[in-house]
Parts: C-alpha cells; sequence; structure tokens
C-alpha cells in the first residue's frame, strides 16, 4: 500500500501569465493627450517625439484613424450616425489610454494597425 498523496487530474497546468510591462505616468499623458481635440493630438506627437515608447505610438495610430474617420460625419444623415459611433469609439479609446492599456477600439483599432503600422515608432 502506498502513502504517497494523490489529487485527481486537474488536467493540464498552465503557464503563469507574464505581468503587463509597467506604464509610468508620462506614457499614460501621451496616450490620453492624443484623445484631447486635434491640438492634444499635435501635443501628443511633440511629447511623444521626445521619448518615443510603444504606448504612446498605439494610441497616437488609433486617433489618427479616428480623425480620418471622423472626415465622414459630414456626409447627411449617414455622419450623424456616424458621429454617435465615433462618440462610443472615443470614449472607449480615451478609457483604454488612462488604464495604460493597448485595447484596440472596434474597427477603427484593426484599421490603425494596418494601415500605420510604423506611424510614430
Amino acid at each position: 500500500m502506498s502513502t504517497e498523496n494523490t489529487t485527481p487530474d486537474s488536467g493540464p497546468v498552465q503557464a503563469p501569465v507574464p505581468p503587463a510591462p509597467a506604464v509610468s505616468s508620462e506614457d499614460k499623458t501621451v496616450a490620453i493627450v492624443s484623445y484631447i481635440t486635434l491640438i492634444g493630438f499635435i501635443v501628443a506627437i511633440v511629447l511623444h517625439s521626445k521619448n518615443k515608447t510603444q504606448l504612446g505610438a498605439y494610441h497616437l495610430r488609433q486617433m489618427l484613424m479616428f480623425i480620418i474617420a471622423s472626415l465622414f460625419v459630414a456626409i447627411p444623415f449617414i455622419g450623424l450616425i456616424w458621429m454617435l459611433v465615433l462618440l462610443v469609439l472615443w470614449v472607449m479609446g480615451l478609457i483604454a489610454a488612462a488604464q495604460g492599456k493597448m485595447t484596440p477600439m472596434p474597427i477603427i483599432g484593426k484599421l490603425a494597425i494596418k494601415f500605420f503600422p510604423n506611424v510614430f515608432q
């Protein structure tokens, strides 16, 4: 008779998820400022040019695509609906920036990655 402790098979052991890299307050500042009007976007570009970070570049690219997408607001009727969609996307991006996360906006985020992979690097 074995005195070995046995436990029921709990399945494969998963590797621990590495912690997210630390985000400095300056990184978050660039990311957040990029969402505050066109002037904020320009200020964020200047701040980012002095200290390039992955988080800052990510949110600058996403906001660049957002600005391009917002040009369609000028189309009658469709523009009104699109403006409401963009407002929701803008809030989602701003929240992700404030949390220091690189969460893509629906639609816009994937396009930003596709069309601007090396912008602001």
